[in-house]
């Protein structure tokens, strides 16, 4: 017997235009005009003035799509506001800056060469985060114990051993299960699997959930011994799928990693462009775009007349003539999508600047004082998310891989997010406690160099109360060895 039911449900959908801006706001400075003359060559009513005029004239010789089959109440109103568009910012609505916001200076590419491994990555991803001291020295315990290839087949409970025995730290199993989670989020996607199994498990929790996906995932989770031994029938059988969709569930599953860590072992040598031009005059901060951010972007003049023009047509006779209703539909189709990606560069450019403004007021003591560490303040994507309106997913995507460029060097903006540590003034950044360490190794006696309980003691004089686990933490990760490998003769 059939049964009848209403359920409410609340769904949250991102729309095209909303992707679009996700996918062009974390790509950086140095990929960015690659991905503009993608698009160019994908949407012909989208044009780089920079480029030259285009004559677009033979694209509508012989068009063949068929009726998407949307209301006429829906097209009106696209229509509507196309014509709005192309009234209000006719064939010049552009993305570029206005001229004062660009330079000749910004075509420069600064040599620095990028030297990260497996591990520094790893725990550049870790200093983002916001956790407690015993957190993060669980998932710092972690990540030293992943193999290059990415896997982490240390046992958990030997790392409790380990920590407890090395590091004079209690942990429970639990807790660097909770943890280990943490870093199983971390990139490339993968990271941190105990085996086989869960890493592709791992990268397929990050793939959007098509059918395919998922019945990749119900493989992996209940049918991998099958899988691994390509019993193909029984995996048809018991997911009760076509040939077909076995094959495109097959498809998923072999493009995927078995080794996500491997590549990223290999040290990469790249030129930095800088996203942000930063300058101080008479202690007032300037910021602005690198100009390859702001790309003469617009809407295709042959393109907007013939929209007007088979606009006409089709109002009179696109009831009769199939022909020109599709031609005008594709040309308005194409027309929406540049007018989308023009609008998405620009919001990539406004919300840019707005997170790298936000940021500099922050850290105003650093940039006025020319790059003093001592100066930098404690602050998390929170701190920035708060200060904007924005998601702190949208934050992090900012401050992931771009950088900018101060009159006293290039900095990648994830070095401005630091933890905090407790003194008697208040908090500081932990990059002013290590700065304080490294001064106080650089100035002691290289026959009798200092312990780290002695450092510990000296910076707790100087107002940081950090226990000796801390000290060496930090010595660690300023790639400084203990004090018997620091003895000189």
């Amino acid at each position: 017997m059939l049964k009848q039911s209403q359920r409410l449900k609340l769904l949250q959908k991102i729309s095209p235009q909303q992707i679009q801006f996700i996918k062009l706001l974390q790509i950086p400075t140095s990929t960015m005009e690659q991905r503009i003359k993608e698009e160019i060559e994908k949407n012909p009513a989208l044009e780089d003035d920079n480029m030259g005029y285009q004559d677009d004239e033979d694209e509508y010789s012989d068009l063949d799509r068929k009726d998407d089959g949307k209301e006429e109440k829906e097209a009106s109103n696209q229509e509507a506001a196309i014509d709005d568009y192309l009234v209000n910012d006719g064939y010049d609505y552009r993305t570029s800056l206005p001229s004062n916001q660009r330079d000749e200076e910004d075509e420069f590419e600064a040599p620095i060469i990028q030297m990260k491994s497996l591990y520094d990555q790893l725990v550049d991803q870790l200093s983002m985060m916001s956790f407690s001291e015993k957190e993060q020295s669980i998932c710092e315990h972690i990540i030293g114990s992943i193999d290059e290839d990415g896997y982490l087949r240390r046992p958990v409970k030997a790392m409790v051993h380990d920590m407890a025995f090395r590091h004079n730290l209690s942990v429970k199993v639990e807790e660097v299960e909770a943890m280990l989670k943490h870093v199983q989020r971390f990139d490339p996607p993968g990271i941190g699997a105990r085996d086989l199994r869960e890493c592709l498990l791992l990268q397929l929790d990050r793939k959007k959930p098509t059918p395919e996906v998922q019945y990749a995932k119900l493989i992996m989770e209940k049918y991998f011994d099958e899988f691994t031994k390509k019993h193909f029938s029984k995996l048809r059988s018991r997911l009760g799928i076509s040939e077909d969709t076995l094959k495109d569930v097959y498809e998923q599953i072999i493009k995927l990693n078995p080794k996500p860590g491997e590549s990223q072992s290999i040290i990469k040598h790249e030129y930095i462009i800088p996203d942000f031009i930063l300058s101080v005059s008479n202690g007032k901060i300037k910021i602005r775009l690198n100009s390859r951010n702001a790309p003469d972007l617009k809407v295709s003049r042959n393109y907007a007349n013939m929209y007007t023009e088979y606009k006409k047509l089709h109002k009179d006779n696109g009831k009769k003539n199939v022909k020109i209703k599709e031609t005008f539909d594709f040309v308005k189709q194409r027309i929406e999508a540049a007018q989308w990606f023009i609008d998405a560069i620009r919001q990539r450019q406004f919300t840019l600047l707005n997170t790298m403004e936000a940021i500099s007021e922050k850290q105003e003591a650093f940039f006025i004082s020319g790059g003093d560490e001592k100066k930098l303040r404690p602050m998390i994507l929170k701190d920035i998310a708060e200060e904007i309106g924005m998601d702190i997913s949208t934050v992090s995507r900012v401050a992931n891989s771009k950088y900018v460029q101060t009159d006293f060097g290039i900095y990648p903006l994830k070095f401005f997010f630091t933890e905090g540590i407790e003194t008697e003034d208040g908090m500081v950044s932990n990059r002013e406690v290590k700065k304080s360490l490294e001064e106080i190794i650089n100035a002691e006696s290289k026959r009798k160099p200092l312990s780290d309980d002695k450092i510990a003691a000296m910076l707790k004089d100087k107002g940081y109360n950090i226990a000796r686990r801390t000290v060496a933490k930090y010595r660690e990760q300023l790639g400084i060895p203990v004090a018997r490998l620091r003895k000189e003769v």
